[in-house]
């Protein structure tokens, strides 16, 4: 026995030791193939998953590394069965694999024939087959190479790709790296996308994916696709490009509801790609308009079913996801695996923060008690009201402006769920609201006034939750959200974190109903801190203006 930090189960789960010395190392040791479930003040819990195990694998992780990790920052011997559990599920990765073969064209090849035997028997799987050409290999439809991967995900024999790309239409981008450069890890991370040939990059807002995916487009030299959540962030990227690259304005196409632009370099909304007409997804043509050689997905976190399925038929092409968490309220974790590829980069939000990359943050929950008149509404609302009602409650309103009292310089961020709270918080705080109704052009004229300094509070829904690019804002006020999204938590820290010129602090504060639905969501939208190694406090909101409460 060791005075290591974790306590290993044999049901798979981690319990790391939060005020431990080591905690951090074995919680860094661990992040690769570990999913965190439970973060309360001491312990906390995390589980094994063969998806886990996979993307570990595929990130160039293996079992050994896995079970010295377990080994070294383990307080007490790891169960053996599930030391051979973990290999053995690390070495299902690969026992598949898709490759080009010379005659043949697109194949599954094995180096197990009695795992080819079981997947060929599978009435789903068959139909994707064609000819066996000998006892370890098989020819594959190769309109079915996505969906074929997402089968054998789903019945635990997940294949390795390595049939290749396609170049697609050449078209020449440069980076110009004159008055910056690629920081280390945004260039490890194009490497490793590119040695891979699809796959997801995982860094944290603020720390430039934007400028990872210009890296991937100069390595493709290829017409690109991009696509993004809604035209503001649509903007930024045609900003970015032209500043960082070669790209002119000419080259670079916006596609959305505004405009119907297909250029060498084409920036499509998912909202507008996943339109109906006549129930049809007319727009989703656009993936066959060009040949093109890469499909970028920024928020790939956030990424429709209807964009899975067409991405499904790209699989010929490089894909690359961006995003700052891989966790899907959706649970299709596995198909953004199967279809946009792996995990092939990942570092923890800390480890940029230490390098200064990004601003620290300070995170703090704000607990008001309702008043009796409020208690008793909640107590009598029917199930599907109650989180809107406790979030929305009267008594935040003045909290709020108390925080912002706290700060009376700081460019502040109010972030709310619903629209006539968000109009509540707009008049009691005389600021401007940003709303999914807000025309593009408003939007932009009030972020811009933002970024300037002429409007130092703005209130906004959660259409500023992604890819907006506020480098100013150091505090965020969040008074409602959707239920306990974890991804929401992480776009939402994400608009502070961009590093401030003078290297002050960022603030994130969660206004939270005490004793309600609203402590319980809180509670997990937590786990993403947890996860990334921020702690934060909770304190009482008639305390506000003084000591917090340590809470993790």
């Amino acid at each position: 026995m060791t005075d290591g930090p974790l306590i290993v189960q044999s049901d798979k789960t981690l319990l790391l030791e939060v005020d431990h010395p080591q905690s951090e190392d074995a919680r860094i040791a661990i992040a690769p193939f570990a999913e965190l479930e439970r973060a309360p003040e001491h312990v906390h819990t995390y589980r094994i998953t063969p998806l886990a195990l996979w993307n570990a694998r595929a990130a160039g992780h293996d079992a050994e590394q896995v079970v010295d990790a377990l080994s070294r920052f383990s307080r007490y011997p790891v169960p053996q069965p599930l030391l051979i559990d973990v290999v053995d599920t690390m070495g299902r990765f690969g026992r598949l694999t898709l490759v080009n073969h010379p005659a043949h064209g697109l194949v599954m090849a094995s180096v197990d024939r009695a795992v080819l035997e079981e997947v060929l028997r599978h009435k789903k799987i068959s139909p994707m087959l064609g000819a066996r050409i000998d006892d370890d290999t098989v020819i594959v439809h190769p309109s079915e190479r996505g969906r074929l991967k997402q089968l054998l995900l789903k019945v635990g024999w997940p294949a390795e790709d390595l049939a290749g790309y396609v170049d697609g239409e050449h078209h020449p981008i440069e980076l110009r790296e004159i008055d910056w450069t690629l920081r280390d890890y945004q260039r490890r991370a194009a490497t490793a996308f590119w040695a891979g040939g699809s796959g997801v990059v995982v860094l944290p807002c603020g720390a430039g994916k934007t400028l990872v995916g210009a890296a991937a487009m100069a390595q493709a030299q290829a017409t690109t696709l991009i696509l993004v959540t809604n035209t503001v962030a649509g903007r930024q990227w045609k900003r970015e490009l032209i500043a960082r690259t070669s790209l002119t304005d000419e080259e670079i196409g916006e596609y959305s509801g505004e405009r119907k632009e297909i250029r060498p370099v084409t920036i499509a909304t998912y909202q507008v790609m996943t339109r109906r007409t006549k129930g049809e997804y007319r727009h989703l043509e656009l993936f066959d308009s060009r040949d093109w050689g890469l499909v970028v997905y920024d928020e790939v976190h956030l990424l429709p079913a209807p964009v899975f399925r067409m991405t499904a038929d790209l699989q010929s092409r490089r894909r690359l996801g961006l995003t700052a968490t891989l966790v899907r309220e959706d649970g299709r974790e596995g198909d953004v695996f199967s279809l946009i590829g792996p995990k092939r980069y990942d570092v923890p939000w800390r480890d940029i923060e230490a390098q200064g990359w990004i601003a620290p943050a300070s995170c703090t929950e704000v607990r008001v008690t309702l008043t009796d008149s409020e208690r008793l509404t909640y107590a009598t609302a029917e199930a599907d009201e109650k989180y809107r009602l406790c979030s929305t409650v009267a008594t935040k309103l003045p909290v709020v402006q108390r925080i912002l009292d706290r700060h009376p310089e700081e460019p502040t961020l109010v972030i709310g769920a619903y629209l006539d709270q968000l109009e509540e918080l707009g008049a009691a705080l005389d600021a401007p609201i940003v709303q999914g109704s807000t025309k593009v052009a408003d939007r932009e004229a009030l972020f811009d006034a933002f970024r300037r300094g002429e409007q130092r509070v703005l209130v906004v829904s959660k259409v500023a939750n992604f890819s907006v690019d506020l480098p100013e804002a150091t505090v965020a006020v969040q008074v409602s959200g959707t239920f306990g999204s974890r991804q929401e938590e992480a776009q939402r820290l994400g608009r502070l974190l961009r590093p401030k010129g003078d290297g002050r602090q960022a603030h994130f504060y969660s206004v939270v109903s005490r004793d309600t639905l609203d402590t319980e969501y809180a509670a997990h939208r937590q786990r993403f801190l947890a996860e990334q190694g921020y702690s934060y406090t909770i304190m009482d909101a008639d305390d506000l203006l003084g000591p917090a409460i340590p809470e993790v």
